[in-house]
């Protein structure tokens, strides 16, 4: 994709360490910014699907300066285009090394002079600040030497989840998989609530970005009620995930029952565009309206970070799912029918389904001559029962056998 080059002036003022110690020690969930990495997907997107493409990149940018993020630049600016002035690079390089000399006169100064705790919280701050600038190998390096110092399990997850996120913003899958086993392990040994519930999100973020819907429906569901994991993503967007999860993987029974009557689900649902509807018309068999609704989510997944590989897969499978819920309450039903319900011409629904049988997704046969398309589950059902029938009587046949036999 090719972007405009950008200039931006100097910037007026240097970051502050954004790891900054709180009361009690650095925050270790705020860094990486995911934020930052949400915006870099918008700017990958096709610029016509943006139309504030331009104030995306401003503040990117400006978040680079900012916060002196001098390695992020310079891993990004080649695919962006991207362009600072000398100066303002050179200042981000000086606060960098200026920084990183404070942070490690503090560590050598808790080695001389103080206890294992304060080293502990130095070498914290530092992996931190690391992370924060976009060092992506010196972030992790730092993080490794953080988590050998790190005691107790809980200190342990706070830094393997730090890494899991650099995976996250890095799309690293071989590093977000490793520490997520890291992790699983320590949890196994013990941990607190909030850490395995914490895991249980980030375990399944990372099944949605493989395309393991049905796991990541499981694990968002087991943590719907008890979410904090805001570091990944708001509330809202957490909501979102879970219900197009189970609504790609869910029976009718268990989609009405975990997320359609969920109280979680029910109290933001109308916040977040288009999900009521989406959800709603699929399963009150608003075949037309779920096809509107569809188009609309799927445009918003176009520019999803987690989900922009997986949207055409998405409204394939869904497709799919409404095709064969229609069908399953017919012998027989007209193609113009069919392509009615849907507010498609007759002559995509005949397309499509043409496809979908050829590949053995949808258990029906198109009667082309009288435009019929006709299901063929009850006579896969009768071929089971027969089958069954055989095979009983053939069980019934060597008792008899057996029973001669003992005779």
């Amino acid at each position: 994709m090719t972007t405009a080059a950008s200039e931006i002036p100097a910037a007026a003022s240097t970051n502050a360490d954004s790891s900054s110690n709180t009361e009690h020690g650095p925050d270790v969930y705020a860094q990486p910014d995911l934020q930052l990495s949400r915006q870099l997907c918008l700017l990958r997107c096709d610029p016509e699907m943006i139309p504030d493409r331009e104030s995306i990149l401003a503040s990117v940018l400006a978040s680079v300066q900012e916060n002196d993020m001098l390695p992020l630049y310079e891993a990004l600016a080649p695919e962006f285009g991207w362009k600072l002035s000398e100066d303002v690079l050179t200042q981000m390089k000086s606060n960098n090394e200026k920084r990183l000399t404070e942070l490690d006169n503090t560590v050598k100064d808790a080695e001389e002079n103080l206890g294992e705790s304060e080293i502990r919280e130095g070498l914290l701050v530092k992996a931190l600040y690391l992370t924060q600038i976009g060092d992506k190998t010196a972030c992790v390096q730092a993080l490794d030497v953080a988590l050998d110092k790190a005691v107790g399990q809980g200190e342990k997850l706070d830094v393997l989840f730090t890494k899991i996120r650099v995976g996250f913003f890095w799309e690293d899958a071989e590093m977000i998989e490793s520490q997520i086993e890291k992790a699983q392990g320590l949890v196994e040994k013990g941990g607190d609530w909030d850490r395995k519930n914490r895991l249980k999100t980030y375990e399944g973020l990372q099944a949605m970005r493989v395309r393991d819907f049905s796991k990541a429906a499981q694990l968002f569901f087991d943590t719907l009620a008890t979410f904090t994991s805001y570091e990944l993503f708001k509330y809202n967007d957490f909501v979102r995930y879970c219900v197009l999860m189970a609504t790609l993987t869910l029976e009718r029974p268990a989609l009405k029952a975990r997320v359609i009557d969920s109280p979680e689900i029910l109290s933001v649902i109308l916040d977040i565009p288009h999900l009521s509807q989406f959800l709603n018309s699929f399963y009150d068999c608003d075949y037309k309206l779920f096809f509107v609704s569809l188009g609309e989510i799927v445009e918003e997944l176009k520019t999803d970070v987690y989900m922009a590989k997986h949207q055409a897969y998405f409204c394939r499978e869904m497709r799919i799912k409404a095709y064969s819920q229609m069908l399953e309450s017919y012998r027989s039903v007209q193609l113009t029918s069919m392509a009615d319900a849907f507010g498609v011409t007759p002559a995509f629904m005949d397309k499509e389904l043409a496809r979908f049988v050829a590949s053995g997704r949808l258990s029906c046969k198109i009667d082309k001559v009288n435009d019929v398309i006709q299901t063929t589950r009850a006579e896969s059902k009768s071929a089971q029962y027969q089958t069954v029938v055989q095979q009983g009587d053939l069980l019934l046949n060597r008792i008899h056998k057996l029973s001669r036999y003992l005779q």
